[in-house]
């Protein structure tokens, strides 16, 4: 007879045991392959014979012997008394509350590459198998195993504990970095492409909620920044229903169903960023939740507050400058004060990315998609639906690159 595990249980208990263990043998490499032995135990055992009353300690057991039959075959040699002290059962030992958050710090520590961050993460914190985040990268199994195994050997004998607020304040940056990343690869998968993979939204969602609350539980306040981080997750995700079609095409915010938003997730983005308003100088994660929530707040496009868009974007630009984010801007403007001082505030952009070295930005995919979008609306269609196919043949995204030939094509029919 077969038995049912709660769906978030072992991912819950992943970090906090990889936790333990590291610390009672001093090796985060081998305690964290010793504790994915101990899930796949646990999904067959517990399948067959029902979760046992102390799930965390089983686990932590089953990692410690894993662990010392990996040192006994290795070495030839073991101290017996040590062995047995390692491998007691161990289910009344003390949990600290950090420990999840220590093991999220370390695997986005600012010494891997981002790639790196990401796939360990998943695997030490997210209780994700190698293969299953080979399937959601759509890289070989083998491709992905090196990865870790590259990012662990670069933390050897980095410490898994926190070091005071200095050490916890400069972990953090690339903490959130790292969640984003898994976030956004996740969100932009989600564009008719690769619906079959792990869900990554959903899982830098869990793990941003986690740390969350981690850190308030041990700083007694919650941060700012992060708080931003997962009111922006929750916001966006809260549209994903609305973003494809029944094809599988791009539908842009403007024409989304916005019935088909999860309300739920959509509150209580809205709700983290209304608590985090005026608690601290705000953050680019903090800035992008409050853009994102005046989105969700409107009940329809028409109602959208674009001034307020367009002045948090010039407050973005102070606090992150970039490209990008003066190119978001250029989209708000439009619809606050018209195209036309978009528009030049694109030549403007464009003008001084040139002057400053970095001409090569003309050819990003993005530029001639916001010019293709500020002409449509000036009224210039054959303009727009030139720059369209520029923006279609820089577009590395193939829902967005349908998306957008399917814009100039719609313009020249227009015109006919």
């Amino acid at each position: 007879m077969s038995a049912s595990i709660p769906d978030d249980l072992l991912r819950d208990l992943t970090p906090q045991v990889v936790a333990v263990v590291t610390r009672r043998c001093g090796d985060f490499d081998a305690a964290e392959d010793a504790v994915q032995e101990a899930l796949i135990e646990a999904l067959r055992i517990w399948t067959e014979r029902g979760v046992p009353e102390q799930p965390r300690g089983w686990l932590i057991t089953t990692a410690v012997r894993r662990l010392v039959d990996a040192k006994r075959s290795e070495a030839r040699r073991r101290d017996r008394e040590r062995a047995d002290r390692l491998a007691e059962p161990d289910g009344q030992e003390t949990y600290a509350a950090d420990d999840s958050l220590d093991v999220l710090l370390l695997c986005c520590h600012p010494s891997l590459t981002p790639a790196s961050a990401v796939a360990l993460t998943l695997r030490a914190v997210g209780g994700l198998t190698t293969r299953e985040i080979a399937r959601a990268y759509l890289v070989p199994e083998k491709t992905m195993a090196q990865r870790i195994s590259r990012a662990k050997a670069t933390l050897k004998g980095r410490s898994l504990g926190i070091d005071g607020t200095a050490d916890l304040a400069a972990r953090i940056p690339a903490m959130l970095k790292v969640l984003y990343l898994l976030f956004n690869e996740g969100y932009v998968a989600s564009e008719g492409e690769h619906l079959q993979r792990v869900d990554l939204c959903a899982e830098a969602i869990r793990l941003t909620r986690m740390a969350h609350r981690a850190l308030a539980r041990m700083t007694g306040s919650a941060h700012g920044e992060l708080g931003g981080l997962l009111a922006l997750m929750l916001l966006l995700d809260a549209r994903r229903p609305a973003r494809v079609d029944a094809h599988g095409a791009v539908v842009p915010l403007a024409d989304q169903d916005r019935s088909l938003w999860r309300r739920e997730t959509s509150r209580e983005g809205i709700s983290l960023v209304d608590s985090i308003v005026g608690t601290g100088r705000p953050g680019t994660y903090q800035i992008q939740a409050a853009i994102a929530a005046l989105h969700n707040r409107a009940a329809s496009a028409e109602e959208t507050d674009w001034l307020q868009i367009a002045a948090l974007y010039g407050l973005l630009e102070k606090v992150a400058p970039g490209p990008i984010v003066t190119l978001n801007k250029a989209v708000a403007v439009g619809y606050a004060d018209g195209p036309v001082p978009a528009l030049a505030l694109i030549d403007g952009l464009v003008r001084d990315r040139a002057a400053d070295g970095d001409a090569g930005f003309a050819d990003h995919p993005r530029l001639p998609a916001v010019r293709a979008h500020l002409l449509e609306l000036a009224g210039d269609l054959d303009g727009a639906a030139a720059a369209y196919d520029l923006a279609a043949a820089r577009a590395t995204n193939l829902a967005e690159r349908r998306f957008l030939i399917s814009k100039a094509a719609a313009l020249r029919d227009a015109r006919c």
